[in-house]
């Protein structure tokens, strides 16, 4: 019996079509940084010039939404989350997002398929100002099961290391949320088993959305919402409300003596968060540590420049106060 790579299992034709269908994809996100075209051993991008330049990079998935949208067969958003994971990130840390590589890995590359999540890549890439300039598809058949795919992201933004957040937090200031679009890419392992063991997905929401839809709408991407205020020096520190929820993100914005307060009555969670407590039992506790409870990202902000920031931003909300620290990092008052 004669033996060749695709007997295998690994398509080396169906790869280099996939190449082909996202080369041009790829081409409309980039920039005249970009030297070179897709497809190139590396990819190379020419660095802006600024004022002491400082490399910051992210990299991220999206965990276990990814069996979400394979049961529901949907894979046109979630491109969006896997470069919104790593675009936040980048924001919270003051950096304008550069450039984006993406790695699936799958065990039988359907090319229809991820030709759809790429563009869901690039289109998560054109939202947050990035250039997708390369990437990697892996075909292992006996990895993983059988239409299985997992993805990761990597992303290098750009600040003047003066620049950099947090810097500057103190007591006194404000801190202002801004609404999710729904659960983002964190907490998936708890929905799902809230899927699968109780009535979660019997009914609609109220506005008639599907739970499961409303599951799977991508993570919103704070980019061009949030760099705008870094650049005019509006903003103390931020924080990418992600695993851990409020209580591990928050306080990796603040210094070690400080907390942040939230009020609860300050904003009012989206039905799906209400259903999924209600559905598991959930604890006040486990919610605030698993979801993002309707606010996606947390900034600190002086008081004086509050009402610039709301006003820039008319769907964000006070939702606290930096405080001295006396016990734990994050007070719900």
């Amino acid at each position: 019996m004669s033996f060749d790579y695709k007997s295998a299992g690994v398509d080396v034709d169906a790869g280099n079509e996939l190449v082909h269908r996202i080369a041009p994809v790829a081409k409309a996100t980039q920039n005249q940084n970009v030297l070179g075209d897709l497809g190139g051993f590396a990819a190379a991008y020419r660095l802006p010039e600024i004022t002491q330049p400082t490399l910051v990079s992210a990299t991220d998935g999206v965990g276990t939404k990814l069996l979400l949208a394979l049961q529901c067969d949907q894979h046109d958003t979630i491109g969006i989350d896997l470069v919104a994971m790593v675009a936040n990130d980048l924001i919270a840390d003051g950096a304008k997002p550069l450039f984006f590589l993406d790695y699936l890995a799958c065990d039988q590359l359907d090319v229809d398929q991820v030709e759809t999540i790429v563009k869901g890549i690039a289109y998560g890439c054109e939202m947050a100002g990035m250039s997708l300039i390369g990437g990697e598809t892996a075909e292992m058949p006996g990895m993983y099961p059988q239409h299985h795919y997992d993805l990761a992201g990597f992303a290098v933004g750009l600040a003047s290391q003066d620049k950099l957040l947090p810097q500057g937090v103190k007591a006194g200031d404000k801190l202002i949320g801004l609404p999710s679009s729904g659960v983002h890419s964190n907490g998936f392992s708890l929905v799902r088993r809230l899927l699968a063991e109780t009535n979660l997905a019997s009914m609609p929401l109220a506005d008639g959305t599907e739970i499961t839809t409303a599951l799977l709408a991508p993570t919103r991407i704070y980019v061009k919402t949030v760099l705008p205020l870094i650049q005019a020096g509006l903003i103390h520190g931020a924080a990418h409300i992600t695993g851990g929820g409020f209580e591990d993100n928050v306080p990796r914005m603040l210094p070690k003596h400080l907390a942040a307060a939230f009020d609860v009555d300050s904003w009012q969670w989206p039905e799906l968060f209400s259903r999924l407590q209600e559905a598991g039992d959930l604890s006040l506790a486990t919610m605030r540590r698993t979801f993002n409870c309707g606010i996606g990202m947390v900034l600190a902000v002086d008081p004086q420049d509050v009402d610039t920031v709301l006003a820039q931003n008319p769907h964000s909300k006070v939702i606290g106060d930096v405080i001295e620290r006396t016990q734990d990092a994050v007070v719900w008052r």
